[in-house]
């Protein structure tokens, strides 16, 4: 059973190893999503390719994955790594559409400090299976594209 007493953080980061996977492929020049408290990406204009981690708590990360279409939309791409969440309303409106997906054949152990105030890291048990969600900075003439494929890193 869930303890919703808990105190949720939204600030985890990448794993430099699975970032690199994915920066080889796509050549990130920005992240609107930093582990800088202060910072708010939804706020600015991002830049031409994006990695976007969101803070995973509902309403943040709907509104970066909201950003993130608004963004593809004006010929930017960006990459975003979200918890797998295929029965939400925002999935099949915005990611399933919109975007290529690509499911992660394991679980990511997330660095940064838990409920309890522990620091954790690798070997630390995830709670969800992720996904990388791709918008594009173009549209295919109106037609939806979807790849769905395993994306294979292992992380010890």
């Amino acid at each position: 059973m869930k303890n919703r007493n808990l105190i949720h953080i939204d600030h985890w980061k990448t794993p430099k190893e699975f970032y690199e996977k994915l920066n080889g492929e796509f050549n990130f020049n920005f992240d609107p999503c930093p582990l800088h408290p202060k910072f708010n990406g939804l706020l600015i204009d991002w830049e031409d390719r994006n990695f976007v981690n969101p803070p995973y708590s509902r309403k943040l990360k709907e509104a970066f994955i909201r950003k993130a279409f608004e963004e593809s939309r004006n010929g930017k791409l960006c990459v975003m790594l979200l918890p797998v969440s295929t029965s939400t309303k925002i999935f099949h409106e915005i990611i399933y559409p919109n975007s290529e997906i690509r499911f992660v054949k394991n679980r990511i152990s997330f660095e940064g400090t838990n409920s309890f105030g522990q620091k954790v890291g690798k070997g630390s048990a995830p709670m969800h299976d992720s996904m990388i969600c791709i918008f594009r900075p173009k549209t295919n003439g109106g037609l939806k594209w979807i790849r769905i494929e395993y994306f294979c890193l292992l992380v010890v």
